[in-house]
């Protein structure tokens, strides 16, 4: 059995988690649906969006005249602006992305197909294109789905070969030649997807089918007060934003000298999903929990390693040196697949975040970064006073350290009758954690569960 997606969780008593929906109905406190905003559906100038190309996606931010490289191609988002979400665009000559018109695939040639591939002798003369024949054609402008046509055309066991065979030669080739791009609007799926496709130790190696229950154990939805303890990239952050759709708050307590959202800023949330964002820094907690936190112990801490600031709705990420080694923007080496190196490329800049010599005098220059820090300070002193009431309805833990130090201080945060979930890569400490739990008492329904994803392969026409 894999081990990743080890997770526990559990309640601090029996009441029924119904009953804070019921008082906050008799309260005319309802948590409405976002409205739908409009042109919602629509790509627009600055959006964060996904690439995606059969199984490989990239993250990024749609700029004019930008040039982007993905899967050893090239190209500008300019022409995507105003398309819908999902719309397949095509690399054409100079870069330039043009709506994909659909096509019925079906031909005469690939109406014909053989029933067994044993005589199929594979010597490599079989194509009568040479390289240079198909180069001569790239040259010429032709698109790569005449060029597959044409390498169908000239094969001599193409008509031979099964039509699965066929299904499969075609797709091979139309993966090398056709450059086809589909534009996605990032979500949760789709994110916890690409990051563990390509870096699984940047969020701990937790699939989406992890990440899910986690959200539903959780009890993640509108107007909730929760906590967070993630060193996921900011990955589950980002997913509790979602569900939660704007209303509510959400308190991160962050190891270091910032949190890390590079993910949660692939998410695109506006600016008045990160009015209910707050960062606690982990080593103040203790003294937050002895009654001996007081604002002059935030203004001891170093400023100038704030790597999380905040303009216009945008996270922007700077890492610290200490930092480095959790920047998912840095790709390892991976000789295996050259061509994906390049999964995310955030460009999460504001216009105002220019070198200090464009700015103006260096004079304005630090008076706006003092204000930035002033404003910083200002947070966290919210989101010590939303900790110091106690009452937060939930708590989420999933960060590569040991779990049982973490909820044992941040559960006292959580109010009676709320869930908790913890997530870690490996059950050793899991089971650690679970132990400490029953000695400590004050919780209920406790869990320890192992979660495992199967794929099922479906025959084509197969109904069930």
């Amino acid at each position: 059995m894999e081990e990743e997606g080890q997770s526990a969780g559990g309640w601090r008593d029996t009441k029924e988690p119904e009953d804070r929906l019921r008082a906050m109905e008799s309260s005319g406190e309802q948590p409405s649906a976002q409205p739908p905003l409009p042109g919602d559906h629509c790509i627009r100038d600055g959006d964060f969006v996904v690439l995606k190309r059969e199984d490989v996606f990239k993250a990024v931010q749609v700029q004019r005249r930008k040039k982007i490289t993905f899967e050893k191609q090239w190209f500008y988002l300019d022409n995507v602006i105003g398309h819908s979400y999902g719309t397949t665009f095509e690399v054409t000559g100079g870069g330039s992305l043009q709506p994909k018109k659909k096509k019925e695939e079906s031909t005469s040639e690939t109406k014909e197909a053989g029933t067994d591939n044993r005589n199929i002798i594979d010597d490599g003369k079989s194509q009568k294109l040479t390289q240079d024949d198909i180069k001569a054609l790239k040259d010429k402008g032709i698109k790569g789905e005449e060029i597959v046509q044409q390498l169908i055309e000239n094969s001599t066991t193409f008509r031979d070969k099964t039509e699965f065979a066929q299904d499969k030669y075609i797709k091979k080739k139309k993966k090398k030649y056709e450059a086809i791009v589909t534009i996605l609007k990032p979500s949760t799926r789709i994110l916890s997807i690409m990051y563990y496709a390509r870096e699984p130790g940047k969020i701990n190696h937790m699939r989406y089918d992890t990440l899910a229950q986690m959200l539903t154990l959780g009890n993640i939805r509108a107007g909730n007060k929760m906590i967070v303890m993630e060193t996921c990239s900011g990955l589950v952050l980002g997913a509790m934003m979602e569900r939660m759709g704007g209303f509510g708050s959400i308190i991160q307590l962050y190891p270091g000298d910032g949190p890390i959202r590079v993910a949660t800023a692939c998410f695109g949330f506006p600016k008045s999903f990160l009015s209910g964002l707050y960062e606690f820094p982990l080593n103040k907690v203790d003294s937050l929990l002895n009654g001996t936190f007081s604002a002059e112990m935030l203004s001891s801490e170093p400023k100038d390693n704030t790597s999380i600031e905040e303009s216009n709705g945008i996270v922007e990420d700077k890492q610290t040196p200490e930092q480095d080694t959790e920047d998912p923007m840095t790709e390892a080496p991976d000789s295996s697949h050259p061509e994906d190196q390049e999964t995310m490329e955030v460009v999460a800049q504001g216009p105002e975040y220019k070198e200090p010599k464009e700015r103006g005098s260096k004079k304005a220059y630090i008076q706006e970064k003092q204000r930035r820090q002033e404003e910083q300070r200002k947070r966290h002193l919210e989101a010590a006073a939303l900790l110091s009431e106690r009452n937060a309805d939930g708590l989420i833990v999933a960060s590569r350290f040991h779990p049982t130090p973490l909820l044992l201080g941040l559960l006292d945060f959580v109010a009676p009758s709320r869930p908790f979930v913890v997530y870690c890569q490996y059950k050793e400490p899991l089971l650690e954690c679970y132990t400490k739990l029953r000695e400590r008492g004050g919780v209920i329904n406790l869990k320890l569960s192992e979660t495992w994803l199967r794929n099922y392969q479906v025959c084509r026409e197969r109904r069930f």
